[in-house]
């Protein structure tokens, strides 16, 4: 591929679909609670709220479906499920390649921070258990941002702390909400087509790779 004409001067990672393949274990978390609440949502609508936070996936389906429960409640029944989950593993492996990605970008004095709209402890938990918090200097999440993706907030609180101009930062995305914030904020955008982004619209992104070893080598980046 020729990335000649993305030009970029920090990157921008999202978390669950990039870093770890997270996103069928949320899928089947949050299956279980729309059976809890009577429930019965599609997978082809399901998908329509991956990459965004937890509280705006409530927040669209209580009105829509007249649920009784406040968005808060709902929220607590994912986090009591989620959180235990990822406690419970020792380690947790982070995608094929990445690791080695952001070595690269280390090396090259390219600044890079953690753009995620999961919650700030699931991100800690995800950090810690995967050994990549030690690269992680700036994470913002969509509690921090005060919005969720597809709104280009995250983005662009991650930018600010950066101190890089949004039009200058390349987005590593997975999901179709998430490309969609990275345009919004007016940043370059490539679309991470792995495991759990297979019913993703990643048309909107630059490029599309389906390995990081794509981002890495002479005259790439």
């Amino acid at each position: 591929m020729d990335f000649k004409h993305i030009n970029f001067e920090a990157v921008l990672f999202d978390m669950d679909g990039v870093l770890v393949n997270s996103e069928p274990f949320y899928t089947e978390v949050e299956q279980q609670i729309f059976r809890m609440v009577g429930l019965n949502i599609s997978p082809g609508e399901h998908v329509t709220y991956q990459g965004a936070a937890t509280d705006r996936m409530w927040n669209i389906l209580k009105p829509k479906y007249n649920l009784p429960h406040t968005v808060e409640e709902l929220v607590r029944m994912n986090n009591e499920k989620v959180i235990p989950y990822f406690l419970s593993m020792e380690t947790i492996s982070p995608m094929p390649g990445v690791r080695k990605l952001i070595q690269h970008y280390q090396d090259n004095n390219i600044p890079f921070a953690l753009a995620s709209s999961s919650t700030p402890d699931v991100i800690r938990i995800v950090l810690e258990k995967t050994g990549l918090q030690k690269y992680f200097g700036v994470v913002v999440d969509s509690q921090m941002a005060g919005s969720s993706k597809p709104d280009p907030d995250i983005f662009l609180l991650a930018a600010k702390k950066l101190g890089i101009a949004p039009q200058k930062c390349l987005v590593i995305e997975d999901s179709t909400n998430g490309i969609k914030a990275a345009k919004l904020a007016g940043m370059s955008c490539i679309a991470y087509a792995g495991p759990g982004s297979e019913h993703q619209n990643q048309s909107e992104a630059d490029f599309v790779i389906s390995d990081f070893n794509e981002l890495i080598g002479p005259g790439v980046f």
